[in-house]
């Protein structure tokens, strides 16, 4: 059986019992988030940047696996999983991607280290490629400055091992769920588009 659908063909046009509806199909598709990002870091194994002597899931477990093990919180962690998931789609703004996945459920703080960090990240590598290593002193003088350099330094620049023993991703799916499980934390969000 088919499930039911709202007939409206504009949003203004909706009855409430169309958009319980579409709520009720919302709840369902958003219990899955934790499920769909997890998927997302697993794709980057594919779908990732290439070169590199790990592939981006790889990488991304090296970097939730090191701030694990350094005692970061879950929030910090899971947004060391999926810092890089917004390479395939947005090469050129891979940072703001992922940071607007995490900002609805972490602190301003760390969805700032995530929007910033390729910035931050180029004072590893820019000169070899032509660009700038001090690319990221124009955010000189933020508060989260230096936490940004410290999330590149300690889990981002140095996570291309490919001897480190990193943990499975399924480690850190009760991490997704808890983060991406919970209720959004800021107003956009109440009302769903």
């Amino acid at each position: 059986m088919a499930a039911a659908k709202a007939k409206f063909t504009r949003m203004q046009d909706g009855t409430a019992e169309e958009y319980a509806v579409i709520e009720e199909a919302d709840a369902k598709y958003f219990a899955d988030l934790p499920g769909r990002v997890a998927a997302a870091v697993a794709g980057l194994a594919k779908e990732g940047l290439g070169g590199y002597a790990v592939d981006r899931t790889q990488h991304s477990l090296q970097s939730a696996t090191r701030a694990h093990l350094a005692g970061e919180d879950v929030d910090y962690v899971v947004a060391a999983l999926v810092h890089d998931v917004g390479d395939p789609l947005a090469p050129f703004s891979h940072g703001r991607l992922a940071a607007s996945m995490l900002k609805p459920f972490v602190s301003p703080r760390i969805a700032w280290i995530i929007e910033q960090h390729p910035v931050f990240q180029m004072h590893f590598y820019a000169p070899h490629m032509g660009g700038t290593r001090d690319a990221r002193e124009r955010f000189r003088g933020h508060e989260w400055f230096e936490d940004a350099a410290y999330f590149c330094e300690h889990y981002d620049e140095n996570c291309f091992d490919p001897n480190f023993e990193t943990l499975e991703l399924e480690f850190f799916r009760p991490m997704l769920d808890e983060v991406f499980g919970r209720t959004p934390n800021f107003p956009e969000t109440a009302a769903h588009i």
